[in-house]
């Protein structure tokens, strides 16, 4: 998993790792969720990708559009 760069200051997230289809996300908590283009769709899964590149509103975009989106907790 790649460090999440934090911009902002203040997310709960922590790192995360992108896949074709999908984008795993860990959480200062430590627990691991997978989003993918069949939980959340696609265009939610590729804007979570760009916003987890830039380092800023990653948490805020789950808490408000994908929320409970995710495909699995992993931990």
């Amino acid at each position: 998993m790649l460090a999440y760069k934090n911009i902002g200051g203040g997310s709960g997230v922590t790192a995360y790792e992108s896949g074709p289809e999908h984008i795993r996300v860990q959480f200062s908590t430590g627990a691991v969720y997978l989003y993918t283009y069949q939980s959340a769709g696609s265009s939610n899964i590729e804007q979570m990708k760009r916003l987890a590149e830039s380092g800023q509103g990653l948490n805020s975009f789950i808490g408000t559009v994908v929320k409970k989106q995710y495909a699995m907790r992993e931990r």
